[in-house]
C-alpha cells in the first residue's frame, strides 16, 4: 500500500489544485483552490475556455462579479469530480472588512444555489484575521460554512473555534520558510515549526472539544505531510500527491482525539485585545499573514487584468 492509500486511513485527504486532470486522478474527498491556483490554471490552454466564458457570458457585470461567476465555475468542474465539498476564497482585499466579507460570502453561495449545489458542499475561504473571523462567525450562523485561511498560529484557531468555523488551514510550509530563513536551520520531521504548530492546534482543539475542523495545509515536503497523519483532513498539491503515491513507505498515525485529550495544554482565555496581542507578539504569524494577503490581492488583481482584456 503506497503513502497515500495509508494517509487515507487516517486523514481525509484534499486535493490543493485548481487542476482537474490532477483531481481525477488522486480520487480526493474534497478539494480547495484560492487566487494563485485559479491564476494560474487560468494560464494553461485547457482551462482559458473557462475564463472566456466567464467574460463572454457575464461581459455587463463588473470585473469582480465576473470573477465570482470564475471561481464558481472552478468550482461546479470540481464538484463533478469529488464527493465533498470545494473551498472557494472570496477577495483577498477584503481581509479588514468583515460587512464585506460576509456580503461576498452571501454573493458565492448565491452563484452555487443557483447552479443547483448545496451550501453543504461549499466552503467559504477568508483569511483569519480578526475581521475576517467575525465575518465567518456571521455566516455560520446562516448555514454557509467557512474555511479561514492563512493561518499561522494558535490565537487566530482558537478565535476560529470560538466562532465556531467549520474549518480552518494552518499553513506548515509558510512557518517552515519563516523559520528556516530565520534560522537557518533546515527542519525536519517532527522538529519542523509548522509541523508543531499544526500539532498544537489539533491537540487544543480536541482537548476543549471544539467541533472545528483542522486542514493542515501548504505542504514542502512528504515527511511535513506524514508527520500529521490522523489530523482532521490534508490538502496537498499534485507534486506531492504524486510522491506520496510513488513511495511504500509506512505510515503511522501521529495525532488522535485521545492522545490529544490526556495533553496537559492549559485554556486561553480569548478577547480581540488578547487576539491582536498574542498575534502581535508572533513575529512570524504577523509577518506571513500579511505576506499572504498581498501576494492573494496581487494575484486577485492580475486576474482583473485579464479579464478586463477579454472584454
Amino acid at each position: 500500500m503506497n503513502q497515500l492509500d495509508q494517509l487515507k486511513q487516517f486523514t481525509t485527504i484534499v486535493a490543493d489544485t485548481g487542476d482537474f486532470q490532477t483531481i481525477k486522478a488522486y480520487a480526493p474527498r474534497d478539494a480547495t483552490t484560492n487566487p494563485s491556483l485559479i491564476l494560474k490554471a487560468v494560464q494553461k490552454p485547457e482551462y482559458a475556455p473557462l475564463l472566456a466564458q466567464a467574460v463572454k457570458e457575464h461581459a455587463t457585470l463588473a470585473t469582480g462579479d465576473i470573477i465570482d461567476r470564475l471561481l464558481v465555475l472552478f468550482g461546479l468542474e470540481i464538484l463533478k469530480l469529488i464527493p465533498g465539498r470545494v473551498s472557494t476564497e472570496t477577495d483577498a482585499r477584503l481581509s479588514f472588512d468583515t460587512t464585506g466579507t460576509v456580503e461576498k460570502g452571501r454573493a458565492l453561495i448565491k452563484l452555487y444555489e443557483a447552479a443547483g449545489i448545496s451550501r453543504e458542499r461549499i466552503l467559504i475561504k477568508i483569511a483569519s484575521t480578526w475581521e475576517g473571523i467575525r465575518a465567518a462567525e456571521i455566516l455560520e450562523k446562516e448555514g454557509i460554512r467557512c474555511n479561514l485561511t492563512l493561518l499561522f498560529s494558535l490565537p487566530q484557531a482558537i478565535a476560529c473555534a470560538e466562532a465556531k468555523v467549520q474549518l480552518i488551514s494552518p499553513f506548515v510550509g509558510r512557518i517552515y520558510d519563516w523559520y528556516k530563513k530565520s534560522t537557518g536551520i533546515d527542519y525536519t520531521g517532527a522538529d519542523d515549526p509548522g509541523v508543531q504548530s499544526v500539532k498544537q492546534i489539533y491537540t487544543y482543539f480536541r482537548k476543549f472539544g471544539y467541533a472545528t475542523e483542522v486542514m493542515g495545509a501548504s505542504f514542502r515536503n512528504t515527511s511535513q505531510i506524514t508527520e500529521l497523519a490522523g489530523c482532521d483532513l490534508l490538502t496537498i498539491s499534485p507534486d506531492l500527491l504524486q510522491k506520496l503515491a510513488d513511495s511504500d513507505a509506512p505510515v503511522t498515525r501521529k495525532l488522535s482525539p485521545e492522545t490529544a485529550r490526556q495533553d496537559n495544554v492549559q485554556k486561553i482565555n480569548l478577547n480581540e485585545s488578547t487576539f491582536r496581542t498574542m498575534l502581535n507578539d508572533d513575529a512570524m504569524g504577523t509577518e506571513k499573514l500579511a505576506e499572504g494577503i498581498r501576494q492573494f490581492s496581487v494575484d486577485a488583481v492580475k486576474l482583473e487584468k485579464m479579464v478586463d482584456a477579454l472584454r
